[in-house]
């Protein structure tokens, strides 16, 4: 069984890599989905608003270990699958000592990181429901994530995926990478 982890600040790529990760035949689950369908439940439109919105109510209720923990029956669901999973979009230290609770020495935590400047053009051209729409709000959501600790929980990951270059860089980077940890 193998759990891999991505953790990194909006646009550095996470979703990119969990792609690659799809493209080889391992399930996904992107955590931001977790909390885009807690603000459907509560009868809010799907934005990059209410999202955040959403995010830290259930880290208030919850704690900051929350979404993960809230993710851990469909991660299990999805192991059954393959005995592999990649989990997109860890925002906390917390949100990976879940992770670690519930999978053990099992779970692998890879950072992908670009910076900031690279990451708002990329936000910029994807037009995500949940994405920032301008550069203020682009920092809003940046300070918002570091709150929730995901410099830390960046910091602290096991390998690094630097995403500077290409698309077709981080894939092969990516390749790579999954290959390694998930699939020996």
């Amino acid at each position: 069984m193998r759990v891999v982890g991505l953790v990194g600040l909006q646009g550095a790529g996470k979703t990119e890599v969990a792609k690659v990760a799809l493209s080889l035949g391992i399930p996904c689950l992107r955590l931001g989905e977790i909390v885009i369908a807690e603000t459907r439940r509560r009868g809010l439109e799907v934005n990059e608003e209410n999202v955040g919105r959403v995010a830290n109510a259930l880290r208030e209720e919850g704690g900051r270990g929350v979404v993960a923990r809230l993710s851990l029956p469909l991660l299990r669901e999805k192991l059954k699958e393959r005995g592999v999973v990649v989990v997109d979009g860890i925002r906390s230290l917390e949100e990976v000592e879940e992770l670690r609770r519930a999978f053990g020495r099992d779970l692998v935590v890879v950072g992908v990181w670009a910076s900031p400047s690279v990451r708002y053009s990329r936000i910029a051209s994807r037009k995500r429901e949940d994405d920032a729409g301008d550069y203020e709000r682009f920092l809003e959501k940046e300070r918002r994530e570091l709150r929730w600790g995901v410099g830390e929980a960046l910091a602290l990951a096991d390998h690094l995926l630097l995403n500077e270059g290409t698309l077709e860089e981080l894939r092969e980077k990516a390749l790579e990478l999954l290959r390694r940890v998930a699939l020996e």
